[in-house]
Order: structure tokens, then sequence, then C-alpha cells
């Protein structure tokens, strides 16, 4: 099994969330990982409203209680409520439900939309009046990915007719979900539980830790997760904007190809392998034969045929190249490279403009960068840096202001009358 799914939307078909820790065994790893969660009701305690809590460090304890109030006589009057301000940050993230966000406007389609639904029932019915987007939610960019949301909603011209496929895990899912209906009360979206198990043993660590998580390859399991009806998917990171109508992008004609994405042929292809690799001739062989040379192009945002890639078993290509990394060490970068080899000179390229990415800097310092030269639909913080981080920092680099109109984010007030 790849997962479970929940529907919700104007009719909503509420589901049971399978518990996030299911054993003994389980808690403890967490309680020593001191990872803030909330643990779902689990047979052994569950009792109907009543949600089992990850207790708070013991070290957490002693500072809070001890040592905080030492911090706060030794510093200078103006430094305690810079340190008030990141420990309310801080104990927020660790609470047991997700930061706030403000509600998002209701978007109506235009005069001009066709008046349809999609059911996730219609196992073979596809209708290209329905633009499906994939987007993956977990607590780290969550935040992100409900800014990308809301600029996609924001820039369409038939918003009613989108349908969101969230990937999630167990661990968060439900408040992950809440998080997504709370905010977005009139958005048609359904949730996909990945089976992390799937990845865990193919997994090589990379260079940024970030992309070693499990859910950054559920990409490779779209066809599998969502129904059989999902002809085509556009997936989005979450660390992305859409300026432009969504439209523009859900008709391109894929010439055939199963993957359209913005290519990059500037780019040095062979950085993104080892030595390794370039030293086998197996390994090489598999990039010849194709009908032209394979260009980088950067997986975040994509178009994808999934009858086609069912089809063709490309799951099972990906994975194959996942094996052999575990093994030689062919490459450095996460779930891209195995992309590469597959899709590699067998794309169907797509103006740049739908992925204006690197904002992020590069993946060890994520320093500032600007746009590249052209019109712009998309903006990609790809990298180390992202716009939500450096604006809580006080340090955003001048792209991150064109992220900032779409942060629903609700800061906490430092003040009550409660």
């Amino acid at each position: 099994m790849y997962g479970s799914t929940t529907s919700y939307g104007a009719t909503r078909t509420t589901g049971s969330l399978p518990p996030a820790i299911k054993s003994a065994a389980d808690k403890r790893r967490a309680l020593t990982a001191w990872r803030c969660s909330e643990l779902a009701p689990t047979p052994e305690n569950k009792t109907k409203g009543q949600k089992l809590k990850t207790p708070m460090p013991i070290f957490s304890l002693i500072f809070l209680t001890v040592l905080l109030p030492n911090f706060f006589t030794a510093m200078p009057p103006s430094k305690p409520l810079h340190l008030f301000l990141i420990l309310t940050v801080t104990i927020n993230l660790c609470s047991a439900e997700l930061p706030p966000f403000r509600e998002a406007p209701a978007f109506r389609n235009g005069r001009e939309c066709p008046k349809t639904t999609w059911s996730s029932l219609d196992k073979q019915i596809h209708n290209p009046s329905i633009i499906h987007i994939a987007m993956t939610l977990d607590t780290a960019y969550l935040r992100g990915s409900i800014a990308g949301v809301y600029s996609i909603l924001h820039h369409a011209t038939c918003p009613e007719n989108i349908v969101f496929h969230f990937i999630t895990t167990h661990s968060h899912g439900a408040k992950l979900t809440r998080a997504i209906t709370t905010t977005f009360p009139y958005l048609n979206f359904h949730v996909y539980y990945f089976n992390t198990n799937l990845v865990k043993g193919k997994i090589s660590s990379s260079i940024r830790r970030a992309l070693d998580q499990p859910l950054n390859y559920a990409r490779i399991y779209l066809a599998d997760l969502l129904p059989a009806g999902v002809r085509r998917i556009i997936y989005f990171d979450s660390d992305l904007i859409v300026v432009d109508d969504v439209i523009n992008l859900w008709i391109i004609n894929l010439g055939g190809h199963v993957l359209g994405a913005p290519e990059y042929c500037h780019a040095n292809f062979t950085n993104y392998f080892t030595s390794k690799f370039w030293s086998n001739p197996v390994f090489t062989a598999s990039l010849k034969g194709r009908s032209r040379n394979p260009c980088y192009f950067n997986t975040g945002v994509m178009v994808i045929d999934l009858w086609k890639w069912r089809e063709g078993k490309y799951t099972e290509k990906l994975e194959h190249w996942m094996r052999i990394q575990k093994r030689y060490r062919i490459y450095e970068l996460g779930s891209l490279p195995p992309f590469l080899l597959v899709f590699g000179g067998d794309v169907e390229g797509m103006e740049h403009r739908w992925n204006q990415h690197g904002l992020g800097g590069d993946n060890l310092e994520g320093l500032c960068r600007a746009l590249h030269p052209g019109p712009v639909s998309l903006l990609h913080w790809s990298g180390k840096g992202k716009p939500w981080l450096r604006i809580d920092s006080k340090k955003p680099c001048p792209m991150d202001s064109l992220w900032a109109p779409y942060d629903l984010f609700r800061y906490p007030s430092l003040f009550s009358d409660t």
C-alpha cells in the first residue's frame, strides 16, 4: 500500500486518521528525539475527545524555570524583549497546535469558466476543465505551502475548478489538514497519506538534510497515490508562488512526453553525479541512445501525464536508481538525480518563466540571488534559504518581498485583553 486518502471540499467526506504513534517503542523514540508533536490517540489510551500530548523535555523545563530568569537579569534592558520574541516563536512551534494562519478570502470563478465538478470516485473519467495540483504538506514547510496555494488561487481565472492533492505523512496529518481547512474553508482538496517505509531503505544522505526527508520522495509515487481518474497533474514544491494564471501551465502540450518542465541545458550536467557514476560504463550507457542530450531540469515544477507514467512503470525506474545510489553513491542531491537519469533528454521543455528557481541560494549558504532574465510566471525559492525564515530573522533578501504578500501567517500578539 502506498497510502490512504481523505477527501475534503464543498461536500466533505471525513475519514478516520491512522494513529501517528502505534506502539510504546514509537513513543519512546519520539520522546528521545524531543520532537514537538502531538500524538494521536491509540486504542490503549484513547477516550473520545482526548489526545495524548508529548511532554516537554526536562531540559526545556529547567531552562524556563531556572536558566531563563538569570538570562534576563544578566542582559541589558534592550535585550529581554528580543529574547522574549524568540521564545514566543519557539514555544509556539513546540506546542501541540501548528501556528495560526489568517483565513483566506473565497475565490470564485469568472463568468467564462465552465461549471464542472470532480469526484475522486470517478476512476476513469478525465475532465480537462479541472486543474489538478499536487503538493506535499509538512510542519516545516506548511507556511510556504499555504502561501503557494494562496498565490495560485489569487491569480486563477477559474479557482473553483482547481483541485488540490496534498501528500502528507501520518504523524502530523490531522493537524495539517485542519490548518488547510481553517485557512481555506472553500478549497476543494484531498489528502493522501504517504507510506514513508517505501523509501526509508532507499534514501542516502545528501548535501542538505531537508533533501533526505521521505516526503521529498513522494513525488515519485504520485501515480500510485492519486485516483486513476487524474490523468494529468501539476506538481509544485512548497517554496514557490505563482504570479500567473495556472491554466496557462495546465494546458501546455506535452507532445507525447510523460513529463514537462523548464530545462536548463546551459547547466553542466556532469556536476549532478559523482565520479563513481561517470567512471562506470554501465551507468553512463543509460544516457546513450536518447533523442537528444539530457539537460538539467528542476523537479519542483512538473506537469506529468500520470496515465503514461503508469503505463511506462516510471516509479520502478526511479526506484532502480535509488537502489544503485544506496550501493555506489553516484550522486549527492536527494530525489533530483534519479529524475535526471530517467527523464533527461526526454522532457517536454517549457518556458523558463514557469520556474524562476534558485531564489533560496545554493544548498550550503542560501545566499540572496536575483531573478533570471526574462518574464516571470512562477518564483521558486529552491536552495537553502526560505523567505519566511529570512523574513522572521529580519534578514530578508530583496526577492523575499515578492513572497511576503502571500504570507497568511498570523503573528502572535504579545499582549492580550483576556
